[in-house]
């Protein structure tokens, strides 16, 4: 198998009372899997731009970028090499709507109960749990990191 190319896709730990809200995936690529809200970024958006417009498309929530737990590469089943921006937020309007296609279900996780959930119920498990593992520890950085484009 040969590799498909390079995606690059950002996603947020949106956290709320010691809680972090997942959404649940029926698509080709995670049929039935837990994952946090995000998407692909678009050719030419800025990344924290990208990361505010998926959680509002997957989530309905307007949310606040507050710190990342970092940048993680991967492979996904798609053989496509994937570079994932992951951010932390808090909501700061909206209302909870998965009108989405391909979004089913979310559920507020209590953050120190994320690791007990299981490899096969997570979209990609590798990349998760090495972001879960920061969300728990509380490693994050500061969301100045990423320069937003003038």
């Amino acid at each position: 198998m040969t590799q498909r190319g390079i995606v690059l896709v950002a996603s947020v730990s949106i956290v709320r009372d010691d809680k972090v809200l997942m959404i649940r995936e029926n698509k080709p690529a995670a049929f039935n899997k837990w994952s946090f809200p995000g998407g692909h970024i678009e050719y030419g958006e800025d990344i924290l731009y990208s990361a505010i417009r998926e959680v509002k498309e997957e989530t309905g929530f307007d949310v606040s970028l507050t710190g990342t737990t970092g940048v993680y590469n991967f492979t996904s089943s798609f053989n496509d090499q994937v570079i994932l921006f992951h951010f932390i937020g808090e909501v700061t309007g909206g209302s909870l709507n998965l009108e989405e296609e391909g979004i089913t279900d979310s559920q507020w996780i209590k953050t120190n109960e994320l690791a007990a959930i299981a490899d096969e119920a997570l979209r990609d498990p590798y990349v998760l749990q090495q972001i879960i593992d920061n969300l728990v520890k509380g490693k994050f950085y500061s969301i100045s990191l990423f320069n937003k484009q003038q």
